[in-house]
């Protein structure tokens, strides 16, 4: 299994190459630029510097939110333009589940959070139980006090990731009961290779879909839809 691995939910950059037992390769950039500027040459590039096709891949997996609408709206038209011309799956990853990932067999409870402004985050809570990997609150946006509530109901330490903990990290070890640690740096954020391996996880679970089948994760409408509906 050769899968391509696409993550632009944020604003980093992130494409990875792997096969069903390894990452071959992972290109980030996180510099200010528009995933619309990188992404294809970071996958150009990626799969030169690997030696290989775009005719060998087996199934893309994309990081579909929530998340950037822009940058879901990006990663999610690449995957499919490639999917489509190529005739390969889509495996439409929870942006979430990919980072809380990074921390496969952590005994922790995992919060992988995004800043979604105005005191609000997109949230969700996981768990590993040896190869289990459980799913303890599904994605969703909601108040810090709401979220932090989903984590002292567990009563289980916590380990806090993702741009949501720059902004509100403070405010969060006011309001746990729990102990609570934060990621750091460098296992803090989305990465392209977390999104490779639970592709190929969820592949082999079946839970693919043909490219024009695929469709973000947005969670909440955007500012204009939102603009919309209140002059309706």
């Amino acid at each position: 299994m050769k899968i391509l691995a696409i993550e632009s939910s944020g604003t980093t950059a992130s494409v990875a190459v792997a096969t069903q037992d390894k990452v071959i390769a992972q290109y980030s950039v996180n510099d200010k630029m528009t995933h619309s500027q990188t992404l294809l040459p970071m996958i150009n590039e990626i799969m030169n510097f690997t030696k290989m096709s775009v005719d060998e891949l087996d199934v893309i997996g994309v990081s579909a939110g929530p998340g950037s609408f822009t940058g879901l709206r990006i990663g999610s038209a690449t995957a499919k333009g490639i999917a489509l011309a190529k005739n390969i799956p889509v495996v439409t990853v929870p942006t979430l589940e990919a980072m809380a990932y990074n921390y496969f067999g952590y005994d922790k409870l995992v919060c992988p959070m995004l800043d979604a402004r105005r005191d609000r985050v997109f949230a969700a809570l996981y768990s590993f139980n040896g190869e289990s990997f459980d799913v303890i609150h599904n994605q969703d946006v909601d108040e810090i006090e709401t979220v932090a509530g989903w984590i002292n109901e567990q009563e289980r330490d916590v380990i806090l990731l993702g741009d949501g903990t720059d902004v509100y990290a403070e405010k969060f070890k006011e309001l746990l009961s729990v102990n609570c640690t934060f990621a750091p740096p460098h296992m803090r954020y989305q990465s392209a290779a977390s999104v490779a391996m639970l592709t190929k996880k969820m592949f082999e679970e079946g839970k693919m879909t043909k490219g024009h089948f695929h469709k973000p994760i947005y969670l909440r409408p955007s500012q204009a839809e939102s603009e919309r509906m209140k002059k309706k």
